[in-house]
């Protein structure tokens, strides 16, 4: 699903860290605008800070486009946070539907 032009992700990979905008997320990953290159396969830790609260997660990087962004599998969201993911992602679903509808 595209993201509202406000969602943000602050993530690290291979001790390089970084705070890129989420283009689009579903429940199984997303995909960041980050114009730094990272290899495929390379473990990476997200942080939502977001209205639904802190959302911590680990993902792997699935595809890279170079000067564009990232893929990312989310394989890992910490139990504590998994509620707040949940609602992270109806409201985006409603977003997306909305903006839909207006094009």
């Amino acid at each position: 699903m595209e993201t509202p032009r406000g969602l943000w992700v602050y993530w690290a990979c291979e001790g390089q860290k970084d705070f890129s905008r989420v283009q689009d997320i579903g429940v199984g990953g997303l995909f960041i605008e980050t114009p730094k290159p990272r290899r495929v396969g390379g473990a990476t830790k997200l942080q939502f800070i977001v209205e639904e609260g802190k959302i911590r997660a680990e993902a792997v990087i699935q595809h890279v486009k170079p000067g564009r962004g990232l893929g990312l599998k989310i394989t890992a969201v910490r139990d504590e946070d998994r509620r707040q993911f949940g609602k992270l992602l109806a409201r985006v679903r409603a977003w997306s539907g909305k903006f839909e509808e207006s094009r």
